[in-house]
């Protein structure tokens, strides 16, 4: 059997949810909505389903272009818990998804494994650099056709966490970006390439900017408070680019608690840190080179700016130097 015929020999319904990460980036709604139409050609109906406002970001534009119909939901009581759930690009137990409250889950994803989640099928695949190469194989494994939307969808998604071919790149990620060229719409993508930021950004990458702290090679920096899920990334990797820095950590102060966005070019393992630099105050993993953390305030001594600063810096120099020994 496929992957594909695996996952649909576990779903015994007509319909089922395809579940993203809290704001989702285009590798994960690629990743959805590369699944939902796999399923449809089976009769299965799917519903695309995510927390996490996703306004004026690339990932908006990019629902906008393909028309990809998607559903934010603010808790799983919502949703009907007696369908099947599939989660792709994220895992059970991670601060960034919330729990469906499901016994009848099924896990897509390229990050590495940090739980010890029960699903009834699993494909994940940690060494892969993006989800949507893993749904693009499942339309060549299974003879389905790829028309020109999903095409650019799953392209878009792989180029996007791959930073275009640079980040984590396997043999799958190649074949898959080379069998999806031809087919997709490049004038979308290149429309998604280009005017993906607000003039409102611009402050944040400013605030970034203005206290960037610097130790060796590694970077930290705040995006300001209640900074965009994506922009806080964005801005991690413009730092990334700086001469020198080969580990980036930005941070910014949400209502919830504080997200963090980690980069690195290979000199550090970025998901293994931010996982032990945050293991008991939050959350934290990832890849090597990508990885994201969370850190609640109910597990934190001090709570003002320079308080946070303090702690993200002296628990990520701590497990650095730990690997420098």
């Amino acid at each position: 059997m496929t992957k594909l015929e695996e996952i649909i020999s576990c779903i015994k319904g007509n319909s089922v949810y395809v579940q993203m990460h809290n704001f989702p980036d285009p590798d994960a709604i690629a990743s959805a909505y590369g699944m939902k139409y796999l399923l449809r050609a089976e009769g299965i109906d799917a519903q695309i389903v995510y927390k996490g406002s996703i306004e004026n970001t690339v990932t908006a534009k990019m629902v906008k272009l393909l028309n990809i119909d998607i559903l934010e939901v603010k808790s799983a009581w919502e949703l009907d818990c007696n369908r099947e759930v599939i989660i792709v690009d994220a895992q059970n137990g991670n601060a960034n998804i919330i729990d469906m409250h499901s016994d009848k889950t099924i896990c897509i994803d390229h990050h590495p494994v940090y739980n010890d989640s029960k699903y009834v099928f699993k494909d994940i695949r940690p060494d892969v650099g993006a989800c949507a190469s893993i749904i693009a194989s499942y339309y060549i494994e299974n003879d389905v056709v790829i028309d020109i939307h999903m095409a650019t969808a799953l392209l878009y998604g792989i180029k996007v966490d791959t930073a275009d071919m640079k980040r984590g790149v396997t043999k799958l990620d190649l074949d898959m970006f080379y069998y999806l060229y031809n087919r997709a719409d490049h004038k979308v993508l290149n429309n998604l390439d280009t005017s993906v930021r607000q003039y409102d950004d611009l402050k944040a990458y400013a605030y970034a900017i203005a206290n960037v702290d610097i130790q060796n090679d590694i970077c930290f920096a705040s995006a300001g408070d209640n900074c965009k899920e994506s922009l806080i990334a964005s801005i991690c990797d413009f730092i990334m680019s700086l001469d020198g820095v080969n580990l980036a950590i930005v941070y910014s102060a949400k209502e919830e608690g504080i997200k963090l966005s980690i980069r690195s070019n290979g000199s550090y393992d970025s998901g293994r840190i931010s996982n032990k630099a945050l293991c008991d105050i939050g959350n934290g993993g990832g890849h090597e080179h990508m990885a994201g953390g969370f850190i609640s305030y109910d597990k934190l001594e001090r709570k003002d700016a320079a308080g946070i600063r303090e702690i993200i810096k002296n628990r990520f120099m701590s497990e650095v130097n730990k690997v420098n020994k």
